[in-house]
């Protein structure tokens, strides 16, 4: 069943607009004028999803607002106006509203919107959609760069070295490299060199023959021999020894290697995936990295970017998370608080995706709502609420004052006068917003 939205505004138009560019995406998207129809639509109709006007002859948004989550309260809403508002914003958000859009709508970013309470509602999905299983979550530009260069790799078998931080995805990217191949129906094997010893580092990748060291005592078969007619990811090569760097580089050359204690030359059809969150080209000038390995590897270089600078990926992939452990746990979270949303946006995220997907897990664990609140945090998390003194209200003012006033002086003809009573402060405090926001 397709993903309801249900669009509630007088302008027939821009309803009829909406819906139609909905529709077009594989949503069910319709709109109604009349918003004294909408508590009646709601016992005949499954919705999903409603986007409001806020000012509207025969009801209020804010009425209507309490109306709808009065009979249903798990339904997401948006708000929409052309009558921008600080008070009404503030009111809209304290009812419930997810978000609220100044006329003209910015479509894409409504769309995206959307496409996070899709992911977090997780019961529907887009019509003509199935979910990729080995999918990277991403709306950055960066990344679908990347990706787009990942899906040119894929039909090749030349080796590819993936670089990052800590927790950025690089074992997601080696994934979907490999199930975008023509390698895919074959073997996917992850050898994490940070985590094996270097003395037993070359038996695990290789394999040994028995009597080979003190403890072999039977063949063990190396990860490059599981992985023939697939796909091998060295997680760390950056912490592999010179000495087994040297036979990673035989295996590139050759397709050849032998069981250690081994006298038959065994091959191997393999396709070699790296990644290190090291800086390589300082390990080359010090000595602690090949330079003919590294430029066997470095046929294909992908760079992952840390979810610092990835921000408009933090909450899509908090949906997508919540999802996940929503069915994992068995829970049927579906909305995150304003504050935490907050408190998402403004850390930096040393820890990366990772640190994220953990930081979603235990807010799941220890919700006992339908929305993640600030309590449910670990308390890491909360303390950035009280560095940064942040909260619900403030929160609304910071993202919408500038698009109001700018949104204000343009229906005003660029009167401050006329501005501030359209936007129902006095003159002296809009100058004053105007002045931090450093608007003239």
């Amino acid at each position: 069943m397709a993903f309801s939205i249900l669009i509630v505004d007088d302008e027939e138009e821009l309803g009829s607009s909406l819906a139609e560019i909905f529709s077009s995406r594989g949503y069910d998207g319709f709109y109604t004028t009349n918003p004294l129809e909408v508590t009646s639509l709601l016992n005949i109709k499954d919705i999903d999803l409603i986007i409001m006007d806020i000012k509207m002859p025969e009801l209020g948004g804010i009425d209507l607002l309490k109306i709808v989550k009065k009979q249903n309260r798990r339904i997401p809403i948006i708000v929409i106006t052309g009558y921008p508002s600080i008070e009404n914003a503030v009111q809209a958000m304290k009812y419930g509203a997810l978000n609220f859009y100044v006329k003209p709508i910015n479509i894409q970013a409504l769309l995206d919107e959307v496409q996070q309470v899709v992911i977090m509602q997780g019961s529907k999905t887009v019509t003509g959609t199935t979910p990729v299983q080995h999918e990277i979550i991403t709306k950055n530009r960066e990344m679908r760069t990347l990706i787009e260069n990942l899906k040119k790799a894929a039909p090749t078998d030349a080796p590819v070295i993936i670089y990052g931080e800590s927790g950025t995805g690089k074992e997601l990217a080696a994934n979907f490299l490999h199930y975008m191949s023509g390698r895919k129906e074959g073997p996917f094997i992850k050898v994490n060199c940070a985590a094996i010893p270097d003395n037993l580092l070359e038996s695990e990748l290789f394999g040994h023959e028995r009597g080979s060291f003190t403890d072999a005592k039977e063949r063990h078969v190396g990860k490059f021999e599981l992985a023939s007619g697939g796909s091998i990811f060295l997680d760390e090569i950056g912490d592999m020894s010179l000495k087994t760097q040297s036979k990673i580089l035989r295996v590139l050359q050759e397709k050849k290697f032998e069981r250690l204690g081994g006298k038959q030359l065994l091959s191997t059809d393999t396709r070699v995936i790296c990644a290190t969150n090291k800086d390589i080209h300082q390990m080359l000038q010090e000595g602690r990295f090949r330079d003919d390995l590294y430029y066997r590897l470095c046929v294909i270089s992908v760079d992952l970017p840390p979810l610092r600078k990835r921000k408009e990926d933090i909450m899509l992939l908090t949906g997508y998370f919540l999802k996940c452990f929503n069915e994992m746990y068995g829970k049927d979270i579906r909305f995150v608080s304003a504050e935490v949303k907050s408190i998402f946006l403004a850390h930096s995220w040393p820890g990366n995706v990772r640190e994220l997907k953990n930081c979603v897990e235990r807010a799941v664990i220890f919700c006992d709502d339908d929305t993640i609140n600030v309590d449910d945090l670990s308390s890491q998390y909360r303390e950035i609420v009280t560095d940064r003194d942040l909260n619900h209200f403030e929160e609304v003012y910071r993202n919408l004052s500038r698009e109001m006033i700018t949104e204000a002086l343009k229906k005003t003809g660029g009167s401050k006068q006329k501005a501030a009573e359209l936007l129902k402060i006095n003159r002296k405090t809009l100058y004053n917003k105007m002045k931090k926001l450093g608007m003239r």
